[in-house]
């Protein structure tokens, strides 16, 4: 059975999966340039800090989360002030998503700037294109496969989000309910196993999409 609490469900999951990839995007591509094209100190430190979520328990990344942007935390004063709550909503299931999802991204992003020739970039400079329209144009153009595998992979871990989504946003229907925490609700219920039965085929078919989607697309984009 799929009825209107399933589908709010899908449509909330998506939301927060589409808001995660544009969130998780920007800080992907410049500490991507950043870990690709730069030696600095503590660059290995950086980088390990950056793909740490991709081994913590998703439950200890959730309550971190918490504890800087929960209503007591470090920057809680702040958020309050701005009018922004994100523990225990939406906003809170995004931003928890795209700290799990942000390795795969960071990951893609890096490996896709790294495989363009740095001369490429040079040339462009000696035809008048200043650096960041040298790096827009040049190396953001031909490392587009990795940004949309990098997308797309987060886009599917998005999806599958749970730990530090439940700890962080919470279990709430309607507001903070995603896929995972929803299979998890009906589970727990007398008559929800057809509901689950539903939400998995959905969950299956659209990691499957994103997959299949993301391996065509970095065929079509590689540069011949």
């Amino acid at each position: 059975m799929f009825g209107a609490e399933e589908v709010q469900v899908l449509l909330l999951s998506l939301r927060v999966a589409f808001c995660c990839v544009l969130l998780s995007l920007l800080p992907a591509v410049l500490l991507g340039w950043l870990l690709a094209r730069r030696e600095f100190p503590l660059k290995i430190a950086l980088d390990g800090l950056c793909h740490l979520p991709l081994v913590l328990p998703p439950v200890v990344t959730g309550y971190l989360l918490l504890l800087l942007f929960g209503r007591r935390g470090l920057l809680g004063p702040v958020l309050a002030a701005l009018d922004l709550q994100l523990a225990f909503d939406w906003k809170g299931a995004v931003l928890a998503s795209a700290v799990v999802g942000f390795p795969l991204m960071l990951r893609s992003v890096r490996l896709g700037i790294e495989s363009v020739d740095p001369r490429l970039e040079r040339v462009a400079r000696t035809l008048g294109a200043g650096p960041v329209r040298a790096f827009l144009t040049v190396t953001l153009r031909l490392a587009a496969p990795g940004l949309v595998v990098g997308s797309l992979l987060t886009f599917a871990r998005s999806l599958g989000e749970f730990g530090a989504t439940i700890t962080f946003a919470a279990n709430i229907a309607g507001q903070t309910r995603t896929i995972p925490s929803a299979i998890y609700t009906y589970l727990n219920q007398p008559d929800g196993e057809g509901r689950v039965v539903g939400l998995i085929v959905v969950s299956v078919a659209l990691a499957l999409l994103a997959l299949v989607a993301s391996e065509w697309s970095a065929r079509r984009l590689r540069p011949n």
